[in-house]
């Protein structure tokens, strides 16, 4: 008969154990968008709808540790640029979705 010594079967359990304690966990959900503290003040540039495009002035974006400047950013729905027009101050949160920059959340400024 072949048994593992109690003692060897331990020790291999605690290795086991160990190498799952070290597997890469998955990354926290985002962040929801409307959490106080969480969207970014921005000026609207210019809008390309056929491309889901907006570009926007904005200030500061502290999740992406990202300075103000003036840039272009993808958007999560197409819907969002009916309710603005290049001038309006907007408030807006982005996420990086497959590799860019996306606004996934756009509101008016106060």
């Amino acid at each position: 008969m072949n048994f593992l010594h109690p003692l060897a079967f331990a020790l291999i359990a605690g290795l086991a154990g160990a190498a799952q304690a070290q597997a890469p966990k998955s990354e926290p959900p985002p962040a929801k968008a409307s959490a106080p503290g969480m969207l970014t003040d921005a000026v609207v540039q210019k809008i390309d709808p056929a491309r889901g495009l907006i570009v926007l002035k904005h200030g500061d974006i502290p999740n992406l540790a990202m300075p103000p400047m003036t840039m272009g950013f993808d958007v999560a729905e197409k819907q969002m640029l009916e309710q603005v027009k290049p001038g309006d101050k907007v408030r807006f949160h982005v996420e990086v979705v497959k590799g860019k920059p996306t606004v996934t959340h756009l509101e008016a400024a106060r």
